[in-house]
């Protein structure tokens, strides 16, 4: 029997509009639609594609939310386990993924788990949240010889943050607080702007990210201009 092809589907930031039409050709025509399971209840990716999944086989691969790499391996093997043995199968796995597959998702540990497999596994490009944040605030990430730097803000930020760029401030969440304070310590957060949840229904727009609430939840994206900016 032909084995199936594994297909890591990105699904944009939350407006179902910004789905790709190869995205919804891919999510119609595979057998499986896969995704992630944080353990939180949570099916954002879920909702941004149920007009296109109704009637499929769906499947919920647990990711739990933690930094402990032994704990995540084995998740990432045992994922990868179950999707293989549909792929033997023959059948065509969409795994859904928010924002871009390629951009701090999850999904690739696992996407590179199967391949080194040797089962095929295709990429579908998503609209990543930060280009998303971006035509939402009605600015440029970048432009001319200007740089841009992406950051996981769950992470700690302060070798970024003097960076001489653009800089853009993903995944913050419970440090979201912490993130303010350094960024106005460092000067740059005079003209950063964010929006929370972008394209979904709890959107909110910051012109100025000074005057974000820090209990904004984890879809939260902040952008800080470079010092030269005008």
């Amino acid at each position: 029997m032909k084995r199936g092809i594994l297909y890591g589907v990105g699904v944009g930031p939350g407006d179902p509009e910004l789905l790709t039409l190869k995205a919804v050709r891919i999510l119609r025509e595979a057998n499986v639609v896969a995704m992630p399971d944080k353990g939180s209840g949570e099916q954002t990716a879920r909702k941004i594609v149920q007009a296109y999944i109704e009637g499929k086989e769906l499947l919920s691969c647990p990711t739990p939310m933690v930094r402990d790499k032994e704990v995540l391996a084995q998740s990432y093997e045992a994922n990868a386990d179950t999707l293989c043995a549909l792929l033997d199968q023959g059948k065509n796995v969409a795994f859904i993924t928010l924002g871009d597959p390629s951009v701090y998702s999850t999904y690739l540990y696992i996407h590179e788990r199967v391949a080194e497999r040797g089962y095929e596994a295709r990429l579908i490009p998503g609209v990543p949240s930060f280009c998303a944040v971006a035509a939402r605030l009605g600015i440029s990430l970048c432009q001319g010889e200007e740089r841009l730097l992406i950051v996981p803000a769950s992470h700690s930020v302060e070798d970024c943050v003097d960076f001489p760029a653009n800089q853009i401030y993903m995944k913050a969440g419970r440090r979201l607080g912490g993130l303010l304070e350094t960024l106005e310590q460092h000067g740059r957060l005079e003209g950063a702007m964010a929006v929370s949840n972008c394209g979904m229904e709890e959107e909110q727009v910051w012109p100025r990210a000074a005057d974000m609430d820090p209990e904004s939840r984890y879809f939260s994206v902040l952008f800080a201009p470079g010092k030269d900016r005008d």
